[in-house]
């Protein structure tokens, strides 16, 4: 089978079988288990060995400790506490750009905001967000390494070297840091107001900081508001196809099926002029509007407005940060003419 067709298969049945087991154990926030799935099944390569993955869950259970020390300090010094979160925000991307540590910056991320907002409404459902990162974490790493010896890829030749690592830019680092920063925070203080309704918002934002870190803002309109408009048709396609039959069955199926889409426009299977942080955006985008949706079935939630709802604010919070990028990068701009005139 050729590469690009064993990629796809792995990248659509890892999601797919992470969806199946999260649900059937019943983990707390199980939809955050596929989006891990799919983060770390498009890393080209053999699942994260068990020295890795300890290292991360440890990375994990720090940096959501260092969520948890926090909750005091947003109960009774909010503002020190938010401006500690922000601090950990740039150092989080600052690790990801700079360092190419992309997992460990997004999980820290993730840490510092998901917990701490969770810890102000109630220690349980702090407690609930630490272990749907971790089980995530862990279920997505199993189902890559139960899938990748059916699809594996092609051994490397013997004299193959690792490509030399690009010289970082300390400035653009830093703008790019800043950014970032600015993109999560307001999302932040939103979940701050209801962390158990804003919780998606919070991601969907980490999401689109990662995001940003790897494009200029002349294609950031299209990849970030073009992918999270089609996130959303696509988790109402599949919630209308669950409504066919609701089982976790047919949600495993239709979970496939759109996975294969997305996996196939990924790596080029089936050509497109989009790239393939977009499609992978647009998966994450339907993964994190699909999510809720169902649990708000268990509670007896009105769904559908609940949707619009996070839809609607998805969409704002993606218009703000191709805002926030286009401003920073105006005045990135005439700092350089600024100093170019002196």
């Amino acid at each position: 089978m050729h590469i690009q067709a064993r990629r796809v298969f792995r990248l659509a049945l890892i999601p797919s079988l992470t969806l199946v087991v999260a649900y059937a154990l019943s983990v707390p926030l199980p939809f955050i288990a596929p989006l891990f799935a799919f983060i770390l099944g498009s890393i080209p390569g053999p699942p994260l060995p068990a020295p890795k993955l300890i290292s991360l869950i440890i990375m994990v259970i720090l940096t959501t400790g260092i969520g948890i020390v926090l909750i005091p300090l947003l109960l009774n010094y909010p503002l020190t506490a938010v401006l500690l979160v922000a601090i950990g925000l740039y150092l989080s991307t600052y690790l990801t750009v700079n360092l190419n540590k992309d997992l460990p910056g997004m999980f820290m991320a993730m840490g510092l905001t998901l917990v701490s907002a969770a810890g102000t409404l109630s220690d349980a459902l702090a407690v609930i967000v630490i272990q749907s990162l971790i089980f995530g974490i862990i279920i997505a790493t199993l189902c890559q390494a139960l899938v990748y010896p059916f699809f594996p890829e092609d051994p490397l030749p013997p004299q193959a070297t690792p490509p030399k690592e690009q010289t970082k830019n300390a400035e653009q680092s830093n703008w790019i840091a800043i950014r970032s920063t600015l993109i999560v925070l307001p999302a932040y203080l939103l979940v701050l107001i209801n962390p158990a309704m804003y919780m998606p918002i919070m991601m969907k934002s980490i999401m689109l900081s990662q995001q940003s870190s790897s494009m200029d803002a002349k294609h950031a309109a299209r990849e970030m508001i073009g992918s999270t408009f089609l996130g959303g048709v696509f988790a109402i396609l599949l919630w209308l196809g669950l409504g066919i039959w609701p089982t976790l069955w047919m949600f495993f199926w239709w979970m496939l099926l759109i996975s294969l889409y997305f996996s196939s426009k990924i790596y080029q299977l089936v050509k497109t002029r989009l790239s393939a942080s977009f499609w992978m955006n647009t998966a994450i985008t339907m993964l994190i509007l699909i999510g809720p949706a169902v649990e708000d079935t268990d509670s007896g939630k009105d769904v559908y407005s609940a949707f619009f709802i996070r839809l609607s604010l998805f969409v704002l919070v993606t218009l703000y940060a191709l805002a926030a990028i286009n401003i920073l990068e105006f005045l990135k701009t005439q700092k350089r003419k600024s100093s170019y005139a002196d």
